[in-house]
């Protein structure tokens, strides 16, 4: 009866969110107001983007719902505004609101594959790198030596001239993304391969990684079980850095014309075409993406920047 009891009054066990929220990394997380201010930030872009189907004033994907009649009216406010469109329109007559939260969700998807494949490629020869050694490693780093002083704008031109003659003529959307995801792909799985490297060279002598060579585990085996989970902390922080300096080498190259298409633009297109209007007193069209751009950016690079001091044991 009293264990009946006992059990009846114990307290219900905590989920992991809650868990995480109470922990020491919690904690930081609520002492700290710019930490908690890129979050709220990071996540209205996030549902921005991701519900801009659903949530955007109007689909300026539809070619067919645009009218040139509309076309460059200043933001709500001003003189000349017209409601239906708070930021006002671009040379197209598309809504600027809805033309930045989808040309957001663009930059976003852009930006987050391409870390993704740094990732994975830098993960995978750094592992490499730094475990075998020898000639290998030598082959790596030279090669990343190589790739460093090439920079992405260099690369994407090559890939588009490469790409424009293998790929067929009516394929120039989907192009354009493969364009931008291999650009920045090439040019940003460098820094993974070498921060993946030194810790793998630490790592490699470990008692762990001594004891599963005795017992007979490969080296397949001993790199993603036993190496892999302990260099992957400095590379989800470095990752998380990435996705803002992905997006603006995205937004560099769609406004340079090597990037998203006109009709699916991204922020970057949307600042290339706002930007031949700006003399002409058209400012919102390039300033309203601008600052979207900005703030976005600088909204991930705070988050990452406090992530990165949160997750290192010296400054605890």
């Amino acid at each position: 009866m009293a264990l009946a009891m006992n059990d009846a009054t114990a307290p219900a066990p905590r989920g992991r969110l809650y868990r995480l929220w109470d922990s020491d990394f919690g904690y930081q997380f609520r002492r700290s107001p710019v930490a908690i201010v890129a979050s709220v930030v990071l996540l209205v872009w996030l549902i921005a983007a991701v519900g801009a189907p659903w949530l955007a004033p109007h689909n300026t994907l539809d070619l067919a719902t645009l009218d040139l009649i509309d076309a460059r009216l200043p933001p709500a406010w001003l003189e000349g505004g017209d409601h239906r469109y708070l930021l006002g329109t671009d040379e197209q007559g598309r809504d600027m609101l809805s033309a930045i939260m989808f040309g957001t969700r663009i930059s976003l998807l852009i930006g987050g594959v391409a870390v993704i494949l740094s990732m994975l490629i830098g993960v995978i020869l750094g592992l490499a790198s730094g475990y075998v050694g020898g000639r290998v490693d030598a082959f790596i780093m030279r090669l990343a030596d190589v790739q460093l002083s090439f920079p992405a704008i260099l690369i994407a031109l090559l890939v588009n001239g490469v790409l424009r003659v293998l790929m067929p003529r009516n394929a120039s959307e989907t192009l354009a993304f493969v364009v931008l995801v291999a650009a920045i792909t090439a040019s940003g799985w460098v820094q993974y391969a070498r921060t993946v490297r030194g810790s793998t060279l630490v790592e490699k002598g470990r008692d762990y990684v001594l004891a599963a060579r005795v017992i007979g585990s490969g080296r397949l085996a001993i790199l993603f079980r036993h190496v892999l989970p302990n260099v992957i902390g400095p590379v989800l922080i470095l990752a998380t850095v990435q996705i803002a300096t992905a997006i603006i080498t995205e937004a560099t190259l769609s406004f340079l014309g090597v990037g998203a298409p006109p009709t699916r633009p991204s922020l970057g297109t949307l600042i290339d075409n706002g930007n031949k209007y700006l003399y002409s007193g058209e400012w919102w069209i390039t300033v309203f993406p601008g600052l979207a751009l900005v703030m976005l950016v600088l909204s991930v690079n705070l988050l990452g920047d406090w992530l990165r001091d949160a997750l290192n044991p010296k400054l605890q």
